[in-house]
């Protein structure tokens, strides 16, 4: 149990599916089960050229922000079918998942936070200080905050949007997930932003929601435990940002509860 602290644990991993497999490995490792049920789904874009038209303009920008490995992995793939990346662009990300992604395009300089990974986070690096007369791309999904542009803004940057991909909500059977709750057999979820949260209380129907109520549910960031709470969710736990956050947040709780002889 000391090696395999997750032995006997069955845990939802809400994330997409693109992105779920390594933090499924890390759980597998620690002697887990992890059950796949992603609350969001990656979509493309309805129309590239807004997103090809800005590429093909890169050489006027000083700084490429990228929100999320999906954006990474969207945009990279255009930008290299495209010549790659200017020389000189500065490259920033906001978590280790979109820095991992950028360095297997061959980009291992990106700017990121080196503790919390949100957008306040990357404004507090000293580079980002002095915006002043400096362009700014920002790939991303559609929608969401739009606290770093504004900020950026605020600080003199001329920002540019690039959307390039869209999340919807998966048409995805609970049923397994039901069954597993109804059996007393999920022992915790782990949700990774606060539209998958609501995603799933949505497609999990009202007495199942009585179940998630109940159930430990971790997060990486204090931004998705307050719509948790919102929600009515009980049992919610902060964890360190990351895969790893998240595992070594599921070994803590599990091992002390082992340790007090309870499931």
């Amino acid at each position: 149990m000391a090696d395999r602290p997750l032995t006997g644990r069955n845990i939802a991993i809400t994330r997409p599916a693109q992105q779920a497999q390594e933090l499924a490995a890390m759980i597998r490792e620690a002697g887990g089960v992890p059950i796949l049920f992603p609350v969001l789904e990656i979509r493309d874009v309805e129309d590239l050229k807004p997103l090809i038209d800005i590429i093909a303009r890169l050489p006027e920008f000083d700084l490429a922000v990228f929100i999320s490995p999906n954006a990474v992995n969207k945009a990279m793939n255009l930008i290299t079918a495209h010549g790659g990346l200017p020389p000189g662009i500065l490259c920033a990300a906001i978590g280790r998942g979109s820095v991992k992604e950028l360095a297997r395009f061959g980009v291992t300089d990106a700017m990121a936070p080196s503790r919390r990974f949100d957008s306040e986070a990357l404004l507090e690096l000293p580079q980002l200080r002095q915006m002043q007369g400096k362009r700014v791309v920002i790939f991303r999904g559609d929608g969401g905050r739009e606290l770093l542009g504004d900020t950026l803004k605020a600080r003199g940057a001329d920002v540019e949007y690039a959307e390039c991909y869209r999340r919807g909500r998966p048409n995805l059977d609970s049923a397994p997930l039901l069954k597993a709750w109804a059996r007393n057999e999920l022992d915790a979820i782990t949700v990774t932003s606060s539209e998958g949260l609501r995603n799933l209380y949505e497609m999990i129907g009202a007495l199942a929601r009585q179940w998630l109520r109940k159930t430990p549910v971790f997060v990486p960031h204090e931004r998705i435990a307050e719509v948790a709470r919102e929600l009515g969710l009980t049992r919610v736990i902060v964890t360190e940002a990351a895969d790893e956050g998240l595992v070594k947040g599921l070994i803590e709780h599990f091992s002390a509860r082992n340790g007090a002889g309870s499931r």
